[in-house]
Parts: C-alpha cells; sequence; structure tokens
C-alpha cells in the first residue's frame, strides 16, 4: 500500500440478509486531495462511507489509514488518528451559541472532563482558537447567536468548524451541499477548498457541478461497486458513467 495514498479501502464488502450493498470496492485517496464518492441513487456511497468511519463493520475487505490496518478499529479511535467525519460531531446544542459550539468541540480535544469542575474562566482560554475557527468558515460575526437561530447553510458552516476543532488530517464530508440554495453552494465550496489545503478531502456529494468544480479525483459507485475512477473529465466521458446516471434520472 503506498504511502501517497493516506487512505485505502481493499476488497471493501458490505451484505446486509442476502443483499450487498457494498462489493469489492477499492478506493485510493491521495494525501493532500479532495476526492469525491458519486454515484446515482442506491450506489452504496453512504454505506461506503459508514464503513470507513465504523459505524458499521465490513463482511470482508480491508480499510486502511496511514497504512495502517483500521478495518476493526472502533468509529471514537479512528477519530482520535485523524479521520473525522463532519456531522459526526455536528452542532447537537442548538441553544449554545456558535461560539460556545466550537469550544465544546475544542474541549473534546483536551480530554472530556477537563474543565467541567473547572470555572467558566478556564474555558475563555479556549475562545480565541473558537474566533479563528468561526472566521476560517465565515460565521464569526454570528459568533454570539444560539446555534438554532442560524440559516441552514451557515448551520452547516458550522458544522464544519465543530469538526474542524478536531484538528482532522482526512475530513469525510456527507452531501455537505444537501438542501442548499446557489449562494449557499458557493460559499460551502469555497470553504471546503480552503479548508482542504491543508488537508485531505473525502465526500460524498449529489450535486455534479460542484464535484466537477472542487474534486481532484473521483470514484462512480453503481450498484455497490467501482464503476470507475479518475478526474471528472475522465469520468464525465465514460459511457458506463453516463448510462448509469441517464438511466437514473440524474443530470
Amino acid at each position: 500500500m503506498s504511502n501517497e495514498y493516506i487512505l485505502q479501502t481493499s476488497g471493501l464488502t458490505k451484505d446486509f440478509k442476502g443483499f450487498t450493498a457494498v462489493k469489492n470496492v477499492d478506493l485510493n485517496v491521495r494525501r493532500g486531495s479532495i476526492h469525491a464518492l458519486i454515484g446515482p441513487n442506491g450506489a452504496g456511497k453512504t454505506t461506503c462511507f459508514n464503513l470507513i468511519t465504523k459505524f458499521l463493520q465490513p463482511t470482508a475487505g480491508r480499510i486502511l489509514y496511514k497504512g495502517r490496518d483500521i478495518t476493526r478499529a472502533a468509529p471514537h479511535a479512528v477519530a482520535r488518528l485523524g479521520l473525522v467525519r463532519s456531522f459526526q460531531i455536528s452542532a447537537v446544542f442548538p441553544h449554545l451559541s456558535v461560539l460556545e459550539n466550537v469550544r465544546v468541540a475544542l474541549q473534546r480535544t483536551l480530554g472530556t472532563s477537563y474543565h467541567f469542575w473547572r470555572p467558566e474562566s478556564s474555558v475563555e482560554v479556549l475562545n480565541e482558537r473558537a474566533l479563528e475557527l468561526l472566521d476560517a468558515v465565515g460565521v464569526k460575526a454570528f459568533a454570539a447567536l444560539p446555534a438554532v437561530e442560524l440559516p441552514y447553510g451557515r448551520k452547516r458552516a458550522l458544522e464544519i468548524a465543530t469538526t474542524l476543532a478536531l484538528d482532522p488530517e482526512v475530513l469525510l464530508l456527507d452531501e455537505p451541499m444537501a438542501g442548499m440554495g446557489v449562494e449557499d453552494i458557493q460559499r460551502t465550496s469555497s470553504l471546503i477548498r480552503r479548508v482542504a489545503k491543508d488537508r485531505t478531502v473525502l465526500m460524498v456529494e449529489h450535486n455534479l457541478s460542484v464535484v466537477a468544480d472542487l474534486s481532484d479525483r473521483l470514484t462512480v459507485l453503481a450498484r455497490g461497486e467501482v464503476l470507475a475512477e479518475g478526474t471528472y473529465a475522465e469520468v464525465s466521458r465514460n459511457p458506463q458513467v453516463i448510462e448509469a446516471y441517464m438511466g437514473t434520472g440524474h443530470g
């Protein structure tokens, strides 16, 4: 397994009571790249993500992260190694402020009980870093607002900020543009590009124009199997890929 790849799967397979959702998937994610996992509905993309982030155990195959076999590792252990899925640690505290949500995520990196018996002033040391993260994702102006009051697109930005608080080396984004309008999509695309400057991003995304704009490489799944892998230009010319998308009503 090459050092150029930070995350790899080999023969990754998941069966659910006679139904094979993912079959012999070999995924090679280059260090420092934005890699998209695409495919029509029911292609197995989310199952793949759940296997990589250890929310599901594979029926067969291996997962390697930085050359280390993590196939049987627990989700929290994988996150500690630097492989973090956004929305795994989402803005789950709607009535805390935007700043407090990020601060809670920063506290996790210090150990879960570290601050709970200390005075409020002790967590204020985290404010500077929290504000930096909010600034990086473009929501610093909303720092004092309860998270529940954030517009939808900004809420997703906050979720990315809480994920970045864990300082992931590989960031996994599960349909980051889902439910967004054009303006939010543009803002989130530029955010992902900024975030990817010093880390690797693996994302599942339905919006093909976003994939074309952002991705260095992509893997196309259909019926749980890899149909094609390459640049957007290469993959979009592949007759099998065109057929898989056209045959399911996708543009």
